[in-house]
């Protein structure tokens, strides 16, 4: 038994990345390297990647240099079973996450996917929004979404996890506890204005999303595909109304809401503090200060405040994450430790140990 704080070495958990050269993946890498816990022992590139091992994620990512230097490999399952790894990241495409999630459970490993193949329930969803069919169909009823603060038990026990999407993480949580409290007004619909940085378009590139060409404005209006993710695991209707910003990482979400006549102040905040009092991270502001992009750059919390009209009967909701972190690979890290049983924040706050502090 160790007796500084470390886990013991048999406590260890042999990671892989499949997906790694976008920037999902390089976020992966950058936490895994410094989780107490976790050993990220490979990084392969997609079915869609020309990696052939040549480059590493240092030299595609100058900021890992030093952190991780991991060549970026060929997609190779029988190489991948070979390390006896404990679980894999899908940092991969829907489609190709379709395709590889079935044959690596068959294989015995946990699943940890961050695209969007395991986050709906039906399958003609994908067929909609996403414009294509649904390979491993049988697998939906399986997966669990992968969002710790509602549904960790769940979490626990899972071999396939569909981690959630950026605008859905900031939209659900907004809204989760004020759905299931009764207070809002019958028939209402969540209004989400929506802001996340470039970063949440992607590495491939794209005119929009280039230096000269990039601008604050509205997108995908009216058939959004985070949309019937945000009312499936929010449970209501939403219009959802997301936006381009000039910065690189980062979402700021303002959520509207009209309130039943029994709901007062006090009764938000209440409910607020009873949904989040202890999750180590969600960040509920004092009255009067704002959830801002800068506020959560580069950590895995998510801040929310909200403002009462009691004349007009209407909430506003505000909420911000970083998109690459609690809304994505920070997210996934936090469902490999609530799946391994080891303290959630481990890795993703800096000092954190085994639930203690360095």
């Amino acid at each position: 038994m160790r007796t500084d704080g470390l886990p013991d070495s048999g406590s260890e958990r042999s990671v892989a990345i499949i997906g790694a050269s976008g920037y999902t993946g390089a976020e992966l890498a950058w936490w895994l390297a410094h989780h107490p816990v976790a050993r990220l022992v490979s990084v392969f590139g997609g079915e869609r990647s020309a990696a052939d091992g040549s480059v590493s994620m240092a030299s595609l990512f100058p900021r890992l240099r030093g952190i991780c230097d991991l060549p970026v490999l060929p997609l190779d399952l029988g190489m991948l079973a070979d390390l006896h790894v404990d679980a894999v990241f899908l940092a991969t495409p829907h489609e190709v996450s379709c395709q590889l999630a079935p044959e690596l459970l068959e294989r015995g490993l946990i699943v940890i996917d961050l695209s969007a193949a395991f986050r709906l329930s039906d399958a003609g969803v994908f067929e909609k929004h996403y414009s294509f069919a649904h390979s491993s169909p049988e697998l939906l009823s399986d997966a669990v979404y992968g969002l710790p603060e509602l549904h960790r038990d769940d979490i626990a026990g899972a071999d396939l996890i569909a981690c959630p999407g950026c605008y859905p993480t900031a939209s659900i949580l907004a809204l989760h506890p004020i759905v299931r409290s009764g207070l809002m007004g019958a028939g209402t619909l969540g209004v989400i204005d929506a802001v996340s940085g470039v970063s949440g378009a992607g590495r491939r590139p794209h005119q929009r999303t280039q230096f000269c060409e990039v601008s604050y404005q509205p997108y995908g209006i009216g058939n959004h595909r985070h949309a019937p993710e945000i009312e499936e695991h929010a449970g209501c209707p939403v219009v959802f109304t997301p936006h381009l910003a000039e910065w690189d990482r980062g979402i700021l979400a303002t959520i509207h809401i009209t309130l039943g006549e029994d709901a007062d102040a006090d009764d938000i905040t209440r409910l607020y503090e009873d949904a989040y009092a202890t999750e180590p991270f969600v960040r509920l502001l004092p009255q009067g200060e704002w959830p801002s992009v800068a506020g959560v750059r580069g950590s895995n919390f998510c801040d929310l405040a909200w403002h009462i009209d009691e004349r007009r009967r209407h909430l506003t909701l505000f909420s911000a994450i970083d998109n690459l972190v609690k809304g994505a690979s920070g997210q996934a890290v936090q469902c490999m430790n609530a799946r391994f049983g080891i303290p959630e924040s481990a890795g993703l706050i800096p000092g954190e140990l085994l639930g203690g502090r360095l």
